[in-house]
């Protein structure tokens, strides 16, 4: 039996930015600037960083839609916002700079990405599309009406709506704790209380230090009842994830309290015979 090893980096740490002094973020209940509750309203930066922003409606000045910019229907383009970042994810490449918010219109600064050149050429287009939209200073928008929040951007004659999907600081109430968990090759059967017959990860707890090298001893396997959110376990493949635990309030009987959520795969091991 011989074994195949990908390690990928761990990238334990993120560069932060000085905001822009002239943005303009006036806060109201609900985390939305002047405006009714289910009006448009300028957003803050809070309220931006509480959801994915999945593209759903993209039209032109005379209302047609923007086929061009619904690749791949499985995986809409998407906006993250961190406190003065904004990334763009499910295009070719992978997209990001500075952002601020001045009289209602959104300023994205020069934005780094990726240089991979991909073999669908709708699929390579889509960099250019989004980036010319961003970069002409749309004017934004949300609403809140009952349902998930839509972010409207309007630019040059077009309109864009993203719906926000909760992120899961905002659906577990807080920060979660970073934790790196390797998987074993098979998953086992276990006693789940909800779904009988079930099939469970079995994980142990390792630890790496600031210069990216493992440390200590790894902790005792166990198996994770609740898996992980993000992550599609392959039978005969060992894992190293890192992942967010959360804390779920007031689970139900028979519950975990905790939640794991996929962050990145750190290393990944193939058995072959």
């Amino acid at each position: 039996m011989r074994f195949h090893l990908l390690l990928l980096p761990l990238a334990l740490a993120a560069c932060a930015a000085t905001p822009a002094a002239d943005s303009t973020r006036a806060t109201a209940p609900g985390g939305a600037a002047s405006g009714t509750a289910s009006g448009p309203a300028t957003p803050d930066a809070a309220l931006l960083a509480g959801y994915h922003w999945q593209l759903t409606q993209a039209t032109n000045r005379l209302g047609q839609r923007i086929a061009a910019l619904f690749v791949r229907p499985d995986k809409p383009l998407e906006l993250d916002f961190g406190s003065d970042r904004i990334s763009v994810r499910n295009s070719c490449n992978g997209m990001g700079g500075n952002y601020r918010i001045v009289n209602g219109q959104l300023v994205v600064g020069p934005m780094m990405h990726t240089m991979m050149a991909c073999a669908n050429l709708m699929l390579n287009r889509l960099d250019g599309l989004i980036g010319e939209r961003l970069s002409s200073r749309p004017t934004i928008a949300v609403t809140r009406s009952g349902g998930a929040p839509q972010l409207q951007l309007r630019t040059g004659g077009d309109t864009l709506v993203f719906t926000g999907v909760p992120t899961p600081e905002t659906r577990y109430g807080g920060p979660g704790v970073t934790e790196f968990l390797e998987v074993a090759p098979q998953a086992v059967p276990c006693n789940h209380p909800l779904m009988p017959g079930a099939q469970c990860l079995d994980v142990r707890e390792v630890h790496y230090g600031a210069n990216g090298l493992k440390t200590g001893a790894p902790g005792n396997w166990h198996l994770l009842l609740q898996g992980i959110e993000g992550y599609t376990h392959q039978p005969g493949t060992r894992n190293v994830l890192r992942v967010q635990r959360y804390t779920v309030r007031n689970p139900p009987a028979d519950t975990p309290a905790s939640a794991y959520v996929l962050d990145m795969v750190v290393e990944s091991e193939i058995a072959t015979h």
